[in-house]
């Protein structure tokens, strides 16, 4: 057995994964609420929280409890990506 494929393979198991993009600002109220209700919904069906305790950036308040108080942070905060439809902008 090849100990040195083996130790390449537990390196890349415990290789630190590659930070998220940040997005962009939201500047509509609206487009917020729609991002934030999509995220809450994915907090409530079990996805794990992006918000980080030991984040320095952050003001000190605690993190949220409720799905929709979480997914406001982490929209506020750029932690989740969003695409907006070519033709919902051609409506506005």
């Amino acid at each position: 057995m090849d100990t040195d494929a083996l130790i390449g393979q537990e390196a890349e198991e415990a290789a630190p994964p590659a930070p998220r993009p940040k997005a962009p600002p939201i500047e509509s109220r609206f487009l917020f609420v729609d991002v934030a209700a999509m995220r809450a919904k994915q907090l409530r069906r079990g996805a794990p929280v992006r918000l980080d305790e030991n984040d320095r950036t952050r003001v000190h308040r605690p993190i949220p409890h409720k799905a929709e108080r979480i997914a406001m942070e982490e929209v506020r905060h750029g932690l989740v990506l969003y695409e907006v439809p070519s033709g919902a902008e051609k409506q506005a």
